[in-house]
This record gives structure tokens, sequence and C-alpha cells, in this order.
């Protein structure tokens, strides 16, 4: 789908939709690099599977939540060229019901999703832009959208960063940088099977399955083409229906 062999970042490259994600990219040719924290290993194992087919991944270890960290890490990245597609893709549940929820519980989640975001895109930005060409997708949610007891902090976190896409996709639209939002909604990870059991999905989803992770990484690697270059500042849900 691309004619242009491009660097790409993943962020959240060790759960399920990340990794579909990388091996999507890399069979459009790009050049990535695997971002994890506590998810190290299998992270490696993923950029060892990539590399033996004769893509080009790297990995980044790294806490999103800190600021010099990611600081140190972009440098050493950008030294080598522009980052042009940047998928913001990590992010943490913590659930609990507001009345019982705790500060910390609150703040970790808020933490990973929104200054996650801006810790790894804004010193992006700049030299993107002046390649007058990129695209940034931001792994939202359905929750952000409809709501779900126990999350209201993931729930939160999930709409600032809809916002945020909104906004920064207004701010780049004239540099030739596409900013979209991806929100899946039950997707079979190993993070959904905990709380979706199949009789569960059929009543919820319209579709009466989950979606893979390959389907999602589809939209995202359409999202991040030449192919999507007149789609800007959009919500995209991908959830058999149920919206």
């Amino acid at each position: 789908m691309n004619s242009t062999v491009r660097r790409a970042l993943v962020t959240g490259a060790s759960g399920g939709i990340g990794a579909a994600i990388c091996r999507r990219l890399a069979q459009s040719g790009h050049e990535l690099y695997l971002h994890a924290f506590h998810g190290a290993e299998k992270v490696r194992s993923l950029a060892q599977e990539l590399n033996a087919t004769g893509a080009r991944a790297e990995i980044l270890l790294f806490d999103l939540t800190d600021q010099l960290a990611v600081q140190a890490a972009m440098e050493r990245v950008l030294d080598a060229g522009a980052i042009q597609i940047l998928i913001n893709n990590a992010g943490i549940h913590d659930d609990a019901v507001l009345s019982g929820m705790s500060a910390r519980q609150w703040q970790r989640v808020i933490d990973v999703t929104v200054y996650g975001f801006f810790n790894i895109t804004q010193p992006l930005l700049l030299p993107m832009i002046r390649t007058r060409w990129g695209r940034i997708v931001n792994i939202s949610s359905i929750t952000a959208l409809t709501g779900n007891r126990g999350q209201v902090n993931y729930a939160a976190a999930k709409g600032a960063l809809n916002s945020a896409t909104r906004a920064l996709a207004l701010e780049v639209a004239s540099r030739g940088i596409t900013v979209n939002a991806v929100a899946p909604g039950i997707i079979d990870t190993a993070m959904s099977a905990a709380h979706f059991d199949a009789a569960t999905t059929a009543t919820l989803v319209p579709m009466q399955r989950a979606g893979s992770a390959q389907e999602v990484a589809d939209l995202v690697d359409f999202l991040a083409s030449d192919a999507a270059a007149y789609i800007t500042g959009q919500v995209i849900s991908i959830n058999g229906g149920m919206i």
C-alpha cells in the first residue's frame, strides 16, 4: 500500500494489538522502532521475528511517563532521521469503580495514555514537519465513546486522547501530516479475554464475534499510508457495529 519506505515508531509494541501493528507496517516495508517498557522480552522476540523476515526492526525500552528517558531515547532515534509514522498504542488498565478508586489508579492510567502521548509525540513533531509528510495514529477505545463501569480513569484518558487527536490534526494539516485515532471495541487479545467470553461478546457485538488484532492493524496501516492523505482529525471506530 505504501510506495515509500518510512521510519515508523510503535509504542506498546509488546501487546497483542501493538505487535499486530508492527507486523503489518513491516509488511508495508517500513523501518520499525518497537517500544516497550514492562514487555521487554516480548518485544525482543518480536524484533527477532521481524528481522528474520528481512524487515528492519529495533527495540526501544523506556518508561513513557519518564520525560527525561523519552527525550534521551528520541534524541538517539532522531540522529538517524525523522520519524514519519508514529503509532501511539501504549496504554494500561487499572480498573475500579470511582468510589473505590485510589489516586494512584487514576494517575497511572492518565500518565501512560495522556502524558505518554505528549512525551513522545512532541519531540518528534518538528522533524516530521520538516519532511512535509507524516502520519500519527493514536489507539483509543470504544470506552472513550460509550463509557464503561469501572473504567472512569480509562475513559477519561482515552477521551483526552481523542480530543488531542482532533486539535493536533488542525495544527499540522497544512504540513502534509495527518492525525487520527482508532477506537477498537472488543478485540481478541489476552487483555480482553479476561473480561469477555464468547457468549458475552455475542450478546454485545452485532457481528457476534470479537475483532482480531490483525483487523485493527490493517486499519492502522491504511491510515499510515499515502492512500489516507485526506483523512485527518477523525476517531474511527472498529467494533463490529457496537455503536
